[in-house]
């Protein structure tokens, strides 16, 4: 660092840094990497989990191994148990809803009949909340998250009997 613009901004303000870790917990960000000139701060939040992703609120063995992740748009083809199941996948990172707001019903309780074009959960990325269309026919035999749970891309959410 250099003193040849003393009207230069400090990065490394302590007040500032304070400001970025409140604002990095307020939008749950994960790392933020600042540069000005030739300074550079680098905040990291959270423990680095092995795959590079940061899942907030997640606690240890809360993610079973998988089998590589399919997408809840292929759930039809993703047959296990028997050619009867499949299971709709998180499509992707983020926090599972069962239901539109606390008040609500849920979208889908075991039991139910479903479409293609049913919405059977949202899911939270990024402070966007994301709709999710089941993409299968068929009735729900088990929902296998709960609600406001931490889901990764490719996490089992719901198993269908798609001749239900």
């Amino acid at each position: 660092m250099t003193d040849a613009d003393p009207t230069a901004k400090d990065v490394f303000d302590l007040e500032k840094i304070r400001q970025l870790v409140e604002l990095m917990k307020e939008h749950d960000l994960a790392q933020v990497d600042l540069r000005q000139g030739e300074q550079r701060i680098q905040v990291k939040r959270g423990a680095e989990i092995a795959t590079g992703t940061f899942l907030p609120n997640m606690t240890a063995g809360a993610v079973p191994a998988e089998s590589p992740p399919v997408a809840a748009k292929s759930a039809g083809s993703d047959a296990q148990d028997s050619g009867n199941f499949v299971y709709i996948k998180s499509p992707m990172v983020g926090t599972f809803y069962s239901k539109p707001n606390p008040e609500s019903k849920t979208f889908v309780n075991v039991g139910d009949l479903v479409s293609s074009d049913t919405t059977i959960c949202i899911i939270e990325a990024m402070k966007v909340f994301n709709e999710i269309p089941a993409d299968v026919s068929g009735r729900v035999v088990a929902v296998l998250v709960e609600n406001e749970e931490p889901v990764e891309f490719g996490k089992p959410l719901f198993k269908v009997d798609t001749n239900g």
